[in-house]
């Protein structure tokens, strides 16, 4: 029996970055997709669909990335997590440390819009930590 894919969850208010991110994961092999646009619906996302992989842009309309990961943390989500934003490397990096702080598993912060190379990078290490599991 095959081993199930690694399933993503895509948090950005942008259409056309998740339509970018979720053609990436597409040529990186087989994933089970979420998309949101919205922070609200992701945090509901969270418990049902227990995400491996949350891909998160820290600049949101109604609650920014900090935020979101501060609720995630709340709600026991145990997956790991890449920050993504188009703010400097400096707000990157704090973002990452609080994220950390708040118990979650930060694979990286980069700079929009991620390559493939890098996102191919984060998906082997963790396909690769993840034994049992496929992409």
């Amino acid at each position: 029996m095959a081993a199930a894919p690694l399933r993503v969850l895509l948090l950005d208010d942008d259409p056309f970055m998740l339509e970018l991110l979720h053609g990436m994961l597409d040529e990186l092999g087989s994933f089970d997709v979420l998309r949101a646009t919205c922070a609200r619906s992701a945090l509901r996302t969270l418990p049902t669909n227990a995400p491996d992989l949350l891909v998160c842009d820290l600049s949101l309309p109604e609650m920014d990335g900090i935020e979101f990961m501060q609720a995630a943390s709340r709600t026991g989500f145990a997956g790991s997590v890449v920050l993504l934003s188009g703010l400097d490397k400096g707000v990157r990096n704090a973002a990452e440390g609080l994220a950390s702080a708040y118990g979650l598993r930060v694979l990286g912060s980069f700079a929009k819009p991620l390559s493939l190379d890098a996102l191919r990078g984060v998906v082997e290490g963790l396909v690769a930590a993840r034994p049992g599991r496929s992409h």
